[in-house]
């Protein structure tokens, strides 16, 4: 009997523990997506009560959302398709290279890769739009001004062409997050004894030693560091409109999802409607996050 009553003990302690952690996720995550999904359904100005529509707003999106198909669609897949890898596979390269230096210069650079993870959003409007001006007192026009490479200066925020480059290029400038320092941690963990078993079964060089040794030790790190680039690129919204100081962006040059939701939900406050396009892209999101799991997850 003191056995049971040891057992149930433990039991509440550790719901007890939970508690904390249950109520935030059920406060600021099951409930408001509960709610944003009811909300598709309905047309809602922010002011008078929702009005229930059915799949009138999924329909809208699908078929008459002329800048969703043909912008936002093709933009955040060509964002996340080039920043999401690009991001993923320079983190472990920088955090494999890290894991080959001394302790004391690995924390001061692992510092310094990780800080524009956390300062992106004001660096992005102090140091990038000084960077890309589009006058000649821009730092990068001024540049190829100096070099003769260009004539006049160019546009780099405002125009169509260059506005994505640079979106991808500040981007993969703050990937350094979380799954960057979740794969140096996974490194420097490895068991050496595993490097020189290696070496005594046929391993010939660093390529071979990453490749047979050192990714598969790192399952758990990677797949974590994928699902977060995953999930920070397609949540990626900020930079195209920081940059180019409007919403939507020059010719929605750089319009991605979260764009368009901030567009309908917070400047034209069709709140149902944004939240139909918000459920699309959870709806996205989980899909490229179970295929990440069944790329890095343990097979058993």
């Amino acid at each position: 009997m003191s056995k049971r009553n040891e057992q149930k003990r433990e039991e509440r302690s550790a719901y007890l523990f939970l508690a904390p952690y249950l109520i935030l996720f059920l406060a600021f995550i099951v409930i408001p997506v509960g709610f944003a999904m009811m909300l598709s359904f309905t047309d809602f100005d922010s002011v008078n009560f929702p009005a229930w529509v059915g799949l009138k707003n999924y329909i809208t999106l699908f078929t008459s959302d002329a800048v969703f198909m043909q912008y936002v669609v093709p933009n955040t897949l060509k964002f996340s398709l080039i920043a999401g890898p690009l991001g993923y596979i320079l983190s472990f390269i920088m955090a494999w290279m890290l894991a080959q230096i001394p302790k004391r210069s690995r924390t001061v650079l692992a510092l310094i890769l990780y800080s524009p993870s956390m300062t992106s959003g004001v660096a992005m409007t102090v140091i990038w739009k000084v960077l890309f001006n589009g006058d000649q007192t821009g730092y990068l026009n001024s540049l190829l001004l100096n070099w003769g490479l260009i004539r006049e200066p160019v546009q780099w925020l405002q125009s169509t062409e260059w506005l994505m480059p640079v979106m991808i290029l500040v981007t993969l400038w703050s990937s350094m997050g979380v799954g960057f320092l979740s794969m140096l941690a996974g490194i420097l963990n490895i068991n050496p004894e595993l490097y020189e078993a290696g070496y005594i079964d046929g391993v010939k060089n660093r390529f071979q030693e990453i490749v047979h040794i050192t990714i598969p030790s790192l399952k758990p790190q990677m797949l974590f560091g994928a699902v977060m680039a995953v999930v920070n690129t397609f949540q990626a919204g900020a930079i195209g409109v920081t940059l180019a100081g409007s919403n939507p962006t020059p010719q929605y040059a750089g319009q991605l999802v979260l764009n368009h939701i901030e567009d309908y939900g917070f400047l034209r406050y069709e709140m149902g409607y944004a939240s139909a396009i918000s459920v699309v892209l959870l709806i996205f999101i989980a899909v490229c996050s179970k295929g990440v799991f069944k790329l890095f997850g343990d097979s058993d």
